[in-house]
């Protein structure tokens, strides 16, 4: 007769912990036989002594037992962002072994992409008591307040060079295009000898700010960051930029990809070039010229505009411009807008003057004085910038002006051109490569939108100390590095192209703008990916994905947590990040 018993068994390892088997016997003649019918190592000891139990023919809950849900808390975000950074192997980035500071740095990470706000609000939403999601738990943080975190800042900060040259040597070698652009973000107070007045692009030109200079690779993956103070000009944060790939990289062959206002003939004499004889010491560079630039190019006979009557894009040479390619490039949608912007701006700067000529011919208190009239017309024509295109007489008791026409056409004849300069020779980069690399540039501006905005908001920024300041800038830096990562993985179920090979072979020519791939306009116009699935931005992917819980459970005297069952939408997006949930 065929009698078979299961129970638990624990079967010591020698270098291991000790594996806990579920296993069934029974009586074959004279032997015993067993089976092990599964591995419940991976259970919490509290779970084990209930199957333990069971198994005895105790009843764990009375008939009459209520189940009750004590509280529940998102789960989900918090699962795809902390699972992808491990993923990545930023943690062993950070630091190879474990440690308080490293597990802190990691909660501010993922805090930054799901929940960006202080260093206060990271802490309380780490505490037990008072935290809306389960990145606490699952980071084994119960008790966390603001100065640890200023304490793993200064950790992390100390750490940045070693953890930019992880991130290098994963994702650069010799030869690669390298994307640098900075940025500014606004500084509440004056304590920070990094917060200065300078060129704010954030429209708040009274705050005090920093510049930060961001490194990515050709496809927007970033690498390193540095912060200046923020009276910087954009130029003289170029040598950082050069010295870490050079010598913290170690990279003897590069190509720097940066915009006209970066890349500058100063600079490239300066931090480009090696020795007096002005030869390239391994690296590369591509940038483009400047109106003026282009403008002399013409009257010089260099650059012939008939010649893009029947093409888009052609490679010129200039005696004033020796050892570089110059490709000249025209866009007749961006001659357009140009030409748009340009008549509006004229139109509001002739508004605003004829209010001040009406001012100064009014009957009762008319507006009089050279200096003070100056004064006013000046303010006007530097808030539209187009003193260039107007003609002007100040006098003691009145103000007249016209549109110079000569200048406004001469400015408008080079409408959708661009003039793309570089070093690199042409059996490397071909012309239209040359022309896609520095349109790449865009994957820079759009990290500088991801980190400013609501996604990660580096700003604004109440640091004190400047270790700090830059530890919190890095902070979001990786934050971006998991973000870019997520957003590629998850193309397919975002409102992102997920088949630039597509976009590519669908766009007219490299000078034409950006277009979307058949299968993404598809996607788009039915708002659902082909498997029905909703499409998503990131930010709403997370909320969507946040709805997936985890609850403390009550069941008589046993406590338990459960996770809700997950979405078709969500079990997609952790099968595409290739996360256990």
């Amino acid at each position: 007769m065929y009698i078979a018993a299961m129970y638990i068994e624990t079967v010591p390892n020698r270098t291991s912990p000790p594996a806990i088997l579920l296993r069934e016997s029974h009586r074959d003649g004279a032997t015993t036989r067993k089976r092990t019918l599964a591995n419940l190592s991976h259970l919490p000891p509290a779970a084990i002594d209930a199957v333990r139990r069971i198994l005895r023919g105790e009843t764990l809950v009375g008939a009459d037992a209520q189940l009750e849900i004590e509280r529940s808390w998102p789960h989900g975000h918090v699962a795809a962002v902390l699972g992808m950074l491990r993923k990545l192997g930023l943690d062993a980035m950070l630091a190879a072994r474990s440690s308080p500071e490293r597990t802190l740095v990691i909660a501010m990470i993922v805090a930054r992409i799901i929940a960006p706000g202080s260093k206060l609000a990271t802490a309380r939403g780490l505490d037990a008591e008072t935290t809306g999601n389960t990145l606490g738990q699952e980071l084994g943080l119960t008790d966390v307040d603001a100065e640890a975190l200023y304490a793993a800042l200064d950790w992390v900060e100390a750490r940045q060079a070693r953890i930019e040259a992880k991130l290098a040597a994963q994702h650069l070698a010799d030869g690669t295009l390298l994307l640098y652009d900075v940025t500014s973000s606004y500084f509440e107070g004056h304590t920070s000898p990094l917060a200065k007045l300078g060129h704010n692009r954030d429209g708040t030109g009274w705050q005090s700010q920093i510049v930060i200079g961001l490194l990515c690779t050709a496809e927007g993956c970033p690498v390193a960051v540095e912060v200046f103070p923020g009276n910087t000009s954009d130029p003289k944060t170029l040598q950082a930029a050069v010295t870490k790939a050079r010598d913290r990289f170690g990279l003897t062959r590069v190509v720097f990809v940066g915009d006209r206002g970066l890349i500058t003939d100063a600079r490239i004499t300066a931090d480009l070039r090696d020795g007096d004889d002005g030869t390239p010491d391994g690296l590369a560079w591509i940038s483009a010229l400047r109106a003026p630039a282009i403008r002399a190019l013409v009257e010089d006979g260099d650059l012939q505009l008939s010649l893009f009557d029947h093409q888009d894009l052609g490679e010129i040479s200039s005696d004033a411009y020796p050892g570089e390619r110059l490709i000249a490039c025209r866009n007749p949608l961006l001659a357009v807008e140009r030409a748009r912007k340009r008549l509006a701006l004229l139109a509001a700067t002739e508004r605003d003057l004829a209010i001040i000529t009406a001012a100064t011919q009014r009957a009762r208190r008319p507006f009089h004085g050279r200096d003070r009239i100056g004064v006013r017309v000046g303010r006007v024509l530097g808030r539209f910038k187009m003193a260039k295109h107007f003609t002007y007489e100040i006098t003691e008791t009145g103000f007249t002006y016209a549109r110079d026409d000569a200048r406004i056409a001469a400015e408008a004849a080079l409408d959708g051109f661009y003039v793309i300069r570089t070093n690199v020779p042409a059996d490397v980069l071909a012309a239209p490569d040359v022309v896609a690399a520095y349109k790449s540039l865009s994957h820079v501006e759009r990290a500088f939108r991801t980190m400013k905005s609501a996604d990660l908001e580096v700003r604004p920024i109440y640091h004190r100390k400047d270790t700090r300041i830059r530890a919190h800038v890095l902070v979001c830096m990786l934050a971006y590095y998991v973000v870019w990562h997520m957003k590629r993985a998850l193309a397919p179920v975002l409102f992102a192209d997920a088949d630039p090979a597509g976009a590519t072979a669908a766009r007219a020519s490299i000078v034409a703008p950006a277009v979307r791939s058949p299968a993404a306009l598809r996607k788009v116009a039915q708002r659902h990916t082909d498997d029905g699935l909703p499409l998503h931005s990131f930010r709403t992917l997370l909320r969507d994905l946040a709805t997936l819980t985890r609850s403390s459970v009550r069941l008589g005297e046993a406590r338990f947590q459960q996770l809700t069952t997950p979405t078709a939408g969500q079990q997609r997006v952790f099968q595409l990040l290739d996360v256990r949930l």
